[in-house]
């Protein structure tokens, strides 16, 4: 299971130092893809494939289905450890999440976020404001 906040950076060839608490979890290879709230998404290659599985499943006749596999797929990239533990992210990643130096990346659950720490920063501060009604939402949810 991903948990926590690790701040990092992101050096001007695109490199990324993953957490140590993460490696061990994310074995050989994993993907990296654009996520949502402008962020990235990380996934062992286990959850990658179960992920794709659902994803497989979308009807291609729902314009939104195919707009989403599309955008989803599209700047997957399969990711290796080099030896000092970082991934090189290409620039389209990097653009997507807005990474130009200092960011941090967020353990949740079944995968991992990469976020600028100017955008973590904001959505946490958001989050921590409405958490409450949030939670109280999610009661709707079984929670």
């Amino acid at each position: 299971m991903f948990m926590g906040e690790f701040e990092h950076s992101v050096d001007t060839k695109g490199r990324l130092i993953i957490p140590a608490k993460f490696r061990e979890q994310l074995g050989e290879q994993f993907v990296v893809t654009r996520g949502m709230d402008g962020c990235l998404f990380g996934y062992p290659m286990t959850e990658w494939t179960a992920l794709q599985e659902k994803l497989k499943a979308l009807p291609v006749n729902r314009k939104d289905a195919r707009a989403f596999v599309r955008f989803f797929y599209s700047a997957a990239t399969e990711c290796e450890l080099d030896k000092q533990g970082r991934i090189n992210l290409p620039k389209s990643l990097r653009d997507h999440a807005a990474l130009t130096k200092q960011c941090v990346i967020v353990g949740v659950a079944n995968r991992f976020e990469i976020w600028s720490a100017e955008r973590w920063n904001d959505f946490s501060t958001k989050a921590e404001e409405d958490f409450d009604d949030i939670a109280e939402n999610l009661i709707d949810f079984g929670m």
